[in-house]
């Protein structure tokens, strides 16, 4: 719940959260009574068998290879949370000014 009231303090414009199988229930409604979020649970189903791609899964599994590749964030050596906060923020920073600094395949910079 902390996470997301300081979601809605610093970005307005998001109206839709996807969230684990795991946060129903209460969290459904709290989101859209307090906060005007629309919370969209991913669920696995009971009849799954192997690996099955989920919906919108895919992001976020995506999203924590790409800070693996960050040697500082392969183990949690933090002690303040303010820390490992700001490390993921160099990673992604990091990784987003190399991709925009790589040459484009039109030749345009």
């Amino acid at each position: 719940m902390p996470v997301l009231q300081r979601l809605r303090n610093l970005h307005r414009d998001i109206c839709l959260v996807w969230a684990d199988g795991g946060y129903s229930g209460q969290l459904f409604d709290w989101c859209r009574q307090k906060l005007a979020f629309a919370l969209e649970v991913v669920r696995r189903t009971d009849d799954m068998e192997g690996f099955v791609v989920l919906p919108r899964r895919w992001v976020v599994e995506r999203t924590l290879s790409w800070l693996m590749h960050s040697r500082r964030l392969c183990r949690d050596y933090e002690t303040l949370t303010a820390t490992s906060e700001a490390m993921i923020l160099f990673s992604m920073i990091t990784r987003m000014s190399r991709r925009l600094a790589r040459p484009r395949a039109d030749g345009r910079h």
